[in-house]
């Protein structure tokens, strides 16, 4: 959604479509980790580089889209313990059901963090100019991109953290994770909130563009549909494709 003084807010299409191909691109990759992991599907290809990128590009477009999109809600910290409240869902389900799939501070967490965390700092970053702001928050997602693995990305050489960060729960979901943690769906506020930045200094930056006025209101029909109902998608996309598969195998059997 899109605020205009004196108007009522303008829902911007095409923001939901994005948010709409990367949700079925999720469910998709999705699919394919049930058949590889608990399924045993024979699919090389998928635990490697090609896999590996895939997941990535669907992670990087949501955290970007929701930090764009953060600049244009109303509410941000309201919005922001909502989608916690949906990633501590996703915990207690996996600790309960299937512990050894656990998702401990997966992706809603982060998003849901980085919204509040926008929404305390709102008046501070806006007072940044904003593409600055924007190459400045690029630049320490890219610096501190391998924290999880103890050190930060300085170009030609790296800079190895101190081992006595990384103690906790605590530790991990600020970026450093201890050597015990472990989790199948794991996002730091470090690194990615420096990319929920970058997308929320992008659309500081181009918010009064009449490009983005004139083609932010094109809409793919499926998607958009898909993109505006994104949160209750992605909470029950795996439950339905766990006992789709499920009974798939039963049938088979």
């Amino acid at each position: 959604m899109g605020t205009e003084e004196g108007s009522r807010p303008r829902r911007y299409e095409l923001l939901d479509s994005l948010r709409g191909i990367a949700l079925v691109s999720m469910i998709l990759y999705h699919f394919l980790w049930d058949c590889v992991y608990l399924f045993h599907m024979p699919a090389s290809w998928f635990s490697g580089n090609i896999g590996d990128f895939w997941q990535k590009s669907i992670c990087c477009s949501f955290i970007l889209l929701s930090g764009f999109c953060c600049g244009l809600g109303r509410h941000p910290i309201r919005r922001g313990w909502i989608v916690t409240a949906a990633g501590g869902v996703i915990t207690l389900v996996t600790l309960i059901v299937v512990p050894e799939q656990r998702v401990v501070f997966g992706i809603l967490t982060l998003l849901g963090a980085s919204m509040i965390l926008t929404g305390v700092l709102q008046k501070i970053l806006n007072r940044i100019f904003a593409p600055l702001g924007m190459a400045a928050a690029f630049l320490l997602f890219l610096i501190c991109a391998p924290v999880n693995d103890g050190y930060l990305n300085l170009g030609f050489f790296t800079l190895s953290l101190p081992k006595d960060w990384y103690w906790g729960y605590g530790s991990a979901f600020l970026g450093f994770p201890h050597d015990q943690f472990f989790s199948t769906d794991y996002f730091s506020l470090i690194p990615w909130y420096f990319l929920f930045l970058t997308g929320y200094f992008l659309y500081q930056w181009i918010k009064s563009s009449s490009l983005f006025h004139r083609y932010g209101t094109i809409r793919i029909p499926f998607f958009s549909m898909i993109g505006k109902h994104s949160l209750p998608l992605y909470l029950v996309h795996q439950p339905v494709l766990y006992g789709a598969l499920v009974l798939w195998g039963t049938i088979l059997a």
